[in-house]
């Protein structure tokens, strides 16, 4: 089913995940796997090099017409026989969320659930109206038809690694596409080896997936190859445009899905306690390393500082540490140059004038949730997405300016609203330039069958969720048939 390699594991088994049912071996080396917050060796993984891709690109698609030539009811079974059986070692999987990549068992459960959801949404593709008749001329029976792209390179991140590997992957293949997926390196287990097994207990066909961890160098190859005819990558905004100038030269179909540097603005009469929660949530979870995550708080003058006070409150309370060993609020951050990226942030926009009101420490791998006040537009807290658990606040004096803040980015990915008045949220949020926006609640906020993506530096306007996954991994066809041949006049 899959072309990739062996797994050796040292920690919990992950069902039959040390007996992979990858057979050709890659060639890019070994790396280990070990946890971020004890430095503890997880695994040795494979690492996939472009000669790797090209025999998985091939492969796949010498695969794809017979798997999209599946009868629709067959492939969506495949697809919830992938659901049932993470359903059954759901406890497994997120011991490795949490292991591998830092997580909290919260956010383990909740990405478990999302990628449930994702999965029961695309066993529901292939059996939906895939076209439509068109008008045409007696005698010409006329349609438009929606037809796999043929395959579909999947390059997802780190940091949420089961959820934004499955949500390309899961629709692409339901749609009858062969997929190619190449995981971040540093959750090649639970972004790819776990992938590669549900579906081969599933019984996806063999050479339909090909799970590839790796570095730049195999993504790069897939998204040059000429097999590949779209990728869908989730990442950097630096790394999505250098993509998007590839596939552009390739006329490939490209789905990007980027940064962020999210506002969170809280008007004058907003329920602060209420506020202030959704506010610590939407910056301090998963340690802030989420692109939705609230990374700008735009706070009314006259409110501004209670919510602060009450802002810094919760983040002072809430517990860091192990994850797997500890009931904490925040673990890991996922490396030692993200852990340098934040704690420089931090420094630099306090040398510039803010003021550490929580936190702003940092021990081994654990950054304390910080929360940073007197905050300018020019400070690097402002300016740049900080992917860590720190929360700046700024002080706005009335909706617009928050408008004038929250647009003075080139992201636009989403923002929420806190306020007493509905309509005034609403008449705030048709002005705001991001794809997602959240009236009294916070900032990270996901669904499976939502049209979700962003604007500006945040995507290339792609849409992810159910129905509009239809849009992204398929292609529209004409198509015409008449019982006698046409008579023409040449």
């Amino acid at each position: 089913m899959t072309h990739g390699t062996a797994l050796t594991t040292t920690a919990s088994s992950l069902f039959p995940l040390d007996q992979p049912a990858a057979t050709p071996a890659l060639s890019g080396g070994e790396l280990p796997v070990r946890e971020p917050a004890t430095g503890q060796l997880l695994a040795t993984v494979a690492l996939a090099t472009a000669a790797d891709v090209e025999a998985a690109a091939v492969a796949a698609r010498r695969a794809q017409p017979g798997w999209a030539a599946t009868a629709p009811k067959e492939r969506a079974a495949v697809l919830r026989a992938a659901a049932q059986v993470l359903e059954r070692h759901r406890g497994e999987v997120a011991d490795w969320l949490i292991r591998e990549g830092g997580a909290v068992r919260g956010k383990a459960e909740y990405e478990i659930g999302a990628v449930l959801d994702e999965l029961w949404e695309a066993a529901a593709l292939p059996t939906r109206p895939h076209g439509h008749v068109l008008a045409s001329e007696p005698g010409r029976y006329s349609t438009a038809r929606r037809v796999p792209l043929g395959v579909v390179g999947v390059i997802s991140p780190w940091n949420v690694p089961l959820l934004l590997a499955m949500r390309a992957v899961a629709p692409a293949l339901a749609l009858g596409n062969a997929v190619v997926l190449k995981p971040d390196a540093r959750t090649a287990v639970s972004g790819g080896h776990v992938v590669a097994r549900l579906f081969a207990e599933a019984g996806l066909p063999d050479g339909v997936l090909h799970v590839l961890p790796g570095d730049a160098g195999p993504g790069a190859a897939l998204v040059s190859h000429p097999d590949v005819a779209m990728i869908a990558f989730t990442g950097s905004t630096a790394v999505g445009r250098a993509i998007g100038r590839t596939a552009g030269e390739a006329l490939k179909r490209v789905s990007l899905e980027l940064g962020g540097n999210n506002a969170l603005i809280v008007l004058d009469d907003a329920d602060l306690g209420a506020a202030a929660s959704a506010g610590a949530f939407g910056s301090f979870f998963h340690q802030g390393q989420v692109c939705m995550a609230a990374g700008r708080h735009l706070v009314h003058r006259k409110v501004a500082d209670e919510y602060t006070a009450l802002l810094a409150a919760r983040a002072a309370r809430l517990a860091v540490g192990d994850p797997f060993r500890e009931d904490v609020a925040l673990g890991p951050l996922i490396d030692p140059v993200q852990l340098d990226r934040v704690d420089r942030i931090v420094r630099e926009s306090v040398r510039a004038g803010a003021q550490v009101l929580a936190g702003g420490t940092h021990e081994g791998p654990f950054h304390a949730p910080t929360v940073l006040g007197d905050v300018t537009p020019d400070m690097p807290a402002f300016t740049e997405e900080i992917f860590g658990p720190v929360a700046p606040v700024i002080v706005v004096d009335d909706d617009e300016e928050a408008v004038r803040l929250a647009n003075s980015t080139a992201y636009g990915l989403t923002a929420a609203v806190q306020t007493g008045s509905l309509p005034r949220g609403l008449a705030l949020a048709g002005r705001l330039r991001t794809g997602i926006v959240h009236i009294n609640d916070q900032t990270v906020n996901d669904e499976a069958h939502v049209p979700f993506g962003g604007r500006g530096a945040s995507g290339n306007g792609s849409r992810h969720g159910s129905e509009h996954s239809r849009d992204e991994f398929t292609q529209w066809q004409w198509l015409t048939a008449r019982q006698k041949p046409a008579r023409h006049p040449f």
